[in-house]
């Protein structure tokens, strides 16, 4: 195994963050909550937020507004690089997080699919090894493309096609299950995460 970097934050997203109506729907990371803790479970992620309230994420297969694409999509995750290419191409509205990625990764480094591997590891403090895998990348869309360019209006057919290349391959993030046979396990930010 070959250590990547270490967990910055985790969160979930209450609801979705693509609100309004075709064709005027607009992207808002208001729903967002970092938590100290996040519980992975085959059925997607949940949490306790501050204030001891149960809260699953929009992904889980629980969630009354489901976004779950048949368990393809409860686990999301992110890196800390891709955030500071994003913010080099688009500006500082892009905060680390607001992709809306239950686990963001410390790295400098622009991960693909390919650099990825099969699966992630993420070893606790306790040592113990939570493993993720069917890892596959989290499709860009309309509504983050003009967020990243702070326009409300549509943008031009030309805007979009490249916003959405430069956005797609991973650039935007990952989505991963856990592993088949791992029980639900806890993860929290600084746990080190692996490929390999």
């Amino acid at each position: 195994m070959r250590e990547i970097g270490l967990i910055k934050l985790v969160q979930l997203q209450r609801s979705s963050l693509k609100l309004g109506q075709r064709p005027q729907r607009y992207y808002d990371p208001a729903p967002l909550l970092v938590v100290e803790r996040l519980l992975l479970a085959p059925l997607g992620v949940s949490a306790v937020s501050a204030d001891g309230e149960a809260v699953i994420d929009v992904h889980h297969a629980g969630h009354p507004d489901t976004k779950n694409s048949l368990g393809k999509n409860g686990i999301s995750f992110g890196f800390t690089g891709h955030y500071r290419a994003m913010r080099e191409r688009y500006g500082a509205q892009l905060p680390d997080g607001c992709a809306g990625e239950n686990i963001l990764i410390e790295s400098d480094h622009v991960w693909s699919l390919d650099d990825l591997g099969a699966a992630l590891m993420i070893e606790r403090a306790d040592r113990q090894i939570v493993a993720l895998d069917k890892l596959m990348v989290a499709a860009p869309c309309v509504e983050f493309s003009r967020f990243a360019h702070l326009s409300a209006e549509p943008l031009t057919s030309e805007q979009l096609r490249t916003t959405l290349q430069f956005l797609d391959g991973g650039m935007r993030g990952f989505y991963a299950r856990l592993a088949e046979g791992q029980p639900d396990a806890e993860i929290r930010a600084g746990d080190r995460v692996f490929v390999g």
